[in-house]
């Protein structure tokens, strides 16, 4: 969100006033908040606070940089971006009502992932002070409708095969904040599933999923596609996976539009910045040539902004966020301790380079 001011309308005393103050400044009498921020969630110590002054003291307690904004009766503020391990502070004047209190980083789609809470903030007609009301931690009300997608891939559709990503200049000042990933992450730039070695294939891909929140969201969803080497797949979307696991990329949920990847610091960097406008990791049964190959098999779906050129289907771009949404892509791995799959890498990666799409509501 912007980080300037908006007044909705001409008053006397401000809605919200926020100005960053360093670390560990005290305000005589004033009552404060602590924001804890981490992959991918912000924990605050009180979801109610009474109407007045308030100081905001936020920790980014998580493993990548983050931010937060605080947005409600007309007014937004935010604290610059955090590094790991630092802190920053916000005073805050507020009035009564509903704030979102979130991390804006990545055009938000750290709020997406999980990176959002509310503060209610109640007059106070009794009291001189302006303690916390509550320290219970409550969950927001559910939304009346469930935002869903139904996505069908069409032709032409290409497997991506091992070979060296072609923008490894790009990544190298990101890598070191991967930690012991950093090793897994650098194999990849030479022998990574973003290459430029496609070969062309036949198959079908659709599903449907719907964004539920929590660990309720769902996928129904099937494939064929036949590889390079013309063994026949057969794959069936049992499950949404639920977990987060900072950096992998994987994350819980169903996630309808996201911007992330490549330079947003949302997830691995060695893939394209894109848009997507839905986004999954799923779990599902996996045939080769109609035999069982595991139930288990780790699936990460994405209808995304174009990434690949038409005719050899080269990646045409490090940042493609503002590309057409239109290709689907489907990856399919083995999960932690099983054998790698007999194709090239030991990995499936499909792009169905057209699609068809429409919302659902359920």
């Amino acid at each position: 969100m912007p980080s300037t001011y908006r007044r909705v309308a001409s008053s006397a005393v401000p809605l919200l006033f926020a100005v960053a103050v360093a670390p560990g400044l005290k305000h005589g009498g004033d009552p404060s908040l602590d924001a804890t921020l981490s992959e991918w969630k912000i924990q605050l110590s009180s979801v109610s606070v009474r109407a007045g002054r308030v100081t905001l003291r936020v920790q980014n307690a998580g493993s990548i940089p983050h931010a937060l904004e605080v947005e409600g009766q007309g007014f937004e503020e935010k604290t610059g971006l955090i590094q790991p391990g630092s802190s920053a502070t916000l005073t805050l004047k507020l009035r009564t009502g509903s704030y979102e209190v979130y991390c804006p980083v990545g055009e938000d789609s750290h709020k997406k992932l999980g990176m959002m809470a509310h503060l209610n903030v109640v007059s106070d007609r009794t009291s001189s002070g302006y303690g916390p009301v509550s320290r219970k931690q409550e969950p927001a009300a559910e939304p009346s409708g469930v935002p869903g997608i139904e996505v069908s891939g069409a032709a032409p559709a290409i497997q991506i095969l091992p070979g060296p990503f072609p923008f490894r200049d790009s990544v190298a000042a990101v890598l070191p904040a991967f930690g012991e990933e950093r090793t897994v992450l650098e194999s990849q730039i030479t022998n990574g599933p973003y290459s430029n070695n496609v070969a062309r294939i036949s198959g079908k891909f659709s599903f449907s999923a719907w964004d539920k929140g929590a660990v309720r969201d769902s996928v129904v969803g099937v494939g064929e596609f036949t590889t390079q080497d013309q063994a026949h797949w057969r794959l069936a979307l049992d499950r949404v996976q639920t977990k987060d696991v900072p950096h992998h990329p994987r994350f819980g949920g169903v996630i309808m539009g996201l911007y992330y990847h490549g330079m947003t610091t949302v997830h691995t960097p060695l893939v394209p910045t894109i848009n997507s406008a839905v986004a999954l990791w799923a779990v599902g049964h996996l045939y080769r040539n109609d035999a069982l190959v595991t139930d288990n098999a780790q699936v990460h779906v994405m209808l995304l902004s174009r990434t690949r050129r038409s005719g050899d289907f080269a990646l045409a771009c490090w940042d493609c966020s503002k590309n057409k949404i239109e290709e689907v892509q489907l990856q399919v791995t083995p999960a932690a301790g099983e054998p790698k799959f007999e194709v090239p890498g030991g990995f499936l990666f499909v792009n169905w380079e057209r699609s068809s799409e429409h919302k659902l509501t359920g």
